[in-house]
């Protein structure tokens, strides 16, 4: 049953409504917001799916695609320090033409900043959520991308390994086609193959050379820097078998959450990097059990948020529908960094999630 834009705005209000009595503070963003930033943070994604413009006065400008980087930016400039936000408004992403999802909706959202205690925060965004939609009995799945973050830090391999698996870490099947590389599981691209036999002969300005007319918008010297950088990586040692199986390990966890955390401290015994993010982890279930949350039952996945938002670097969560064609109905996570790279020098621990109106009052109507 699809909601009237009315129920949908009654629904949008009652969240907001929800979000200030929890103490957040409501915030705008502007609709057109300048592009070059805003897009290489959110990632490959929405990138694709942004609506895009260019101002001759401004240069390239964008739909609002979402609320948390603009809201991340502002607070950075003035923000108290603990700040709880909240905000009401539309969002555009365009969307697939065989999908019938919108691309313009309203999205309901709690922004909080904290450094004293980072657990607990996540612990008050998730039971705040995990309350309001109660009702809708929907599926709930909780992970931390920062344990999967931690372990490919403390790979043994060269720093150019691990920044290429960082780097796809929100992109699982190219992610998982590096791992087999690098751990020697899978051969080299026969592209890349090629070219690496052709190196061992002639140098890359040789090769350049006899190319013939230069097309593209890469210049020669970027193109002699690429073929040293494949050069080096095709004689870097394999990755140990047993680091990549224990990596492997990681990738593959779904278990309640509780259970994940022994597996997780046992697998630390043996990839010691992990052992900090690890520490969060059990903090942070204790802050949930002490908001009323089960962490017996509560579903954990390691790799969640492998296909979210590229910010994400912590705790991340979703709620679905018992309909999989619905998207989510609301989402969140841990964006530490975001904060740094927006700050200007300055950070601050933050967690935030959003919810979509439109599909709870579509579920709502569903059910009445």
């Amino acid at each position: 049953m699809t909601p009237t834009k009315a129920a949908i705005r009654s629904e949008a209000e009652r969240l907001f409504a929800a979000f200030r009595a929890a103490g957040a503070v409501p915030v705008e963003a502007d609709i057109l917001l300048p592009a070059e930033t805003l897009l290489d943070l959110y990632g490959e994604d929405i990138r694709a799916r942004a609506y895009i413009t260019n101002d001759p006065l401004c240069g390239e400008m964008v739909l609002r695609p979402d609320f948390t980087v603009p809201v991340v930016q502002a607070h950075m400039v003035h923000g108290a320090d603990p700040a709880r936000y909240c905000y009401l408004g539309e969002v555009f992403r365009k969307q697939n033409p065989r999908e019938s999802r919108a691309n313009e909706y309203l999205q309901v959202g709690f922004e909080l900043f904290d450094r004293i205690a980072p657990e607990e925060a996540d612990a008050e965004i998730f039971a705040l959520f995990a309350r309001l939609l109660a009702p809708l009995e929907l599926r709930t799945t909780t992970g931390d991308i920062g344990i999967l973050m931690a372990a490919v830090r403390g790979l043994s391999t060269s720093n150019k390994r691990k920044q290429a698996l960082l780097r796809h870490i929100w992109r699982p099947k190219r992610f998982c086609q590096l791992l087999n590389r690098f751990a020697g599981r899978a051969p080299i691209p026969k592209a890349r193959a090629r070219l690496l036999e052709r190196l061992a002969t002639d140098t890359p300005e040789a090769l350049i050379k006899a190319a013939g007319t230069f097309v593209g918008l890469r210049s020669p010297e970027e193109i002699s820097a690429r073929t040293a950088a494949l050069i080096e990586d095709a004689a870097s040692p394999a990755l140990a078998e047993s680091e990549a199986t224990l990596l492997y390990d990681l990738l593959n966890l779904q278990a309640p959450a509780q259970t994940a955390l022994a597996h997780l401290q046992s697998i630390a015994t043996m990839m010691p990097a992990i052992m900090p993010a690890v520490d969060r982890f059990a903090t942070r279930l204790k802050a949930l059990q002490g908001r009323g949350i089960d962490t017996a039952t509560l579903p954990f996945e390691t790799n969640l948020g492998g296909t979210s938002l590229e910010y994400y670097d912590g705790f991340v969560f979703n709620f679905h529908a018992a309909d999989t064609a619905l998207p989510p109905i609301a989402s969140g996570g841990r964006y530490d960094a975001l904060t740094g790279v927006l700050g200007q020098g300055q950070s601050i621990p933050a967690v935030g999630g959003v919810i979509r109106p439109d599909l709870v009052a579509r579920l709502k109507g569903s059910v009445t």
